[in-house]
């Protein structure tokens, strides 16, 4: 680990899920299972430590619209995977393009409408037919895919946040263990901020109306928890009738992950 306590500096939301304990006293293994930002920006200065985590499998959890704009820079053996979590063509989707026109930006975002727009975010997260394939695939990836894996969407805190609550609950992390692994990206999002005040720069919206949608907050993953509960009646039922995630693969994922 670097002296500042990145993994990686010009991938500051890069890290292990490794060393969680669970409620039956196992301990989620290191080096297995990362979580990122963008993977575009890799330095040179980082490349080396990077292709010396023994990737494997790399599952890039962002839309075409992001891919395409900002491909990742891949390790050398691993497999790529595209697994979108979110509808490409869902009203902010494709974020950049929304924030460049200035009177969309404004609807969408203006007015405090930024925060009611990241809860929609966390509700679509549990419920829209592309999340539940993409959470299901990642699932499957981590029981049964190559490791060590590394998933990740922009600035790693949304949909990788998601993600990352799915498979430390899914392992027997307890709540508050991982919320305090999701709000962990609060102070990992230097490069979150540098491009999204010069979005908000060229959208004409007022630093106070973006920065919703620059930290997490514990009520984000509370509500999208909360409405796993209302839609599903609890957690387990949406791994089941959600998700459609088998006990095999379940098993599959514990046994690997954890010791």
């Amino acid at each position: 680990m670097t002296n500042d306590g990145f993994l990686l500096p010009s991938a500051p939301n890069f890290r292990d899920l490794g060393g969680h304990r669970t409620r039956e006293g196992r301990t989620v293994r290191d080096g297995l299972l990362y979580r990122s930002d963008a993977l575009h920006s890799i330095s040179e200065q980082d490349r080396a430590a990077y292709d010396g985590f023994g990737i494997r499998q790399l599952i890039d959890l962002r839309t075409h619209h992001e891919r395409d704009r900002l491909p990742d820079l891949v390790p050398e053996g691993a497999e790529y995977a595209a697994v979108g979590v979110q509808n490409a063509e869902a009203p902010g989707a494709n974020f950049v393009d929304l924030l460049a026109d200035r009177e969309r930006a404004r609807k969408a975002f203006g007015n405090g409408a930024a925060e009611r727009f990241m809860f929609g975010v966390y509700r679509d997260l549990v419920t829209e037919d592309e999340a539940l394939d993409g959470y299901r695939d990642l699932v499957e990836r981590a029981a049964k895919g190559p490791t060590a894996l590394v998933f990740h969407c922009s600035a790693g805190k949304d949909r990788t946040g998601w993600g990352a609550a799915l498979l430390l609950t899914l392992l027997g992390v307890d709540r508050g263990a991982v919320t305090a692994d999701y709000l962990t990206s609060n102070e990992r999002q230097a490069n979150t901020d540098h491009w999204m005040r010069q979005l908000s720069r060229h959208s004409g919206l007022p630093w106070e109306d973006v920065e919703p949608m620059t930290r997490v907050r514990a009520e984000y993953l509370d509500s999208a928890f909360g409405h796993v509960d209302e839609v599903y009646g609890s957690f387990d039922n949406y791994v089941v009738d959600g998700l459609k995630l088998s006990g095999g693969t379940l098993e599959s994922l514990r046994e690997r992950l954890l010791v």
